[in-house]
């Protein structure tokens, strides 16, 4: 039986995930790294409370055969480009690199669509080099998830999908072919991928759209 840890716990893919893998029989044991206390009770999960800063402290406690990672704020939250890189770049960096360092053979990744570490794009660029630095720490494995939309309720306020979102589920058929990569995607859809892609083997980089994401699913 396997062991892993959680980055992002408490967000949109994140809280799915770590439900599924409790529910895994793969696993014996989940820890999961947030900044507050969850609400949440197994036999098989370990809580630590830490964020980027307090990261290194925790070194020793966070040992995994696999990470993965759902990190990600918006700009809402972090209008400053500074603090708004340390989230989605430093952190899910930082994250694996202790992993790696404790013997940690696969991760598990969410970017998004587009994730490139030269666009133009502020928001795929950083996605991208985020990509690109845990690519460079050499897992055995690597799986990045690059979602378009992410489909679903979320608790968090975002007016501004709550708009978009019936739109997409609407002209999702028109993304075909090519164009598949982006179509919406719910979060717990991603999630459950995440888990199913860490059932299969797998080649040693292995990059999901929506396609990939959907014959993890079955």
């Amino acid at each position: 039986m396997k062991k892993a840890v959680v980055f992002g716990a408490s967000g949109f893919i994140g809280s799915v995930l770590t439900q599924e893998l409790l529910k895994s029989s793969d696993y014996s044991e989940v820890t999961v790294v947030v900044r507050k206390k969850l609400k949440v009770e197994h036999p098989k999960l370990k809580m630590l409370i830490g964020d980027l800063e307090s990261l290194p402290s925790l070194k020793q406690q966070i040992k995994a055969d696999e990470v993965f990672i759902a990190l990600g704020t918006t700009r809402k939250k972090m209008p400053n480009q500074d603090d708004y890189y340390k989230v989605d770049h430093d952190y899910p960096v930082l994250a694996a690199k202790i992993v790696k360092e404790n013997g940690g053979k696969s991760v598990f990744l969410v970017t998004s669509v587009g994730a490139d570490a030269e666009s133009n794009a502020f928001y795929l660029s950083t996605k991208g080099k985020a990509e690109k630095d845990i690519l460079a720490l050499g897992f055995e494995h690597t799986h990045i998830f690059r979602p378009s939309m992410l489909l679903g309720e979320r608790e968090e306020h975002r007016p501004m999908e709550k708009l978009l979102i019936p739109l997409w589920s609407v002209i999702n058929p028109v993304f075909a072919g090519g164009l598949s990569v982006y179509r919406g995607i719910k979060g717990s859809d991603v999630a459950k991928a995440m888990v199913a892609a860490a059932g299969r083997p797998s080649e040693r980089v292995k990059i999901y759209h929506w396609k990939e994401m959907q014959e993890l699913l079955g």
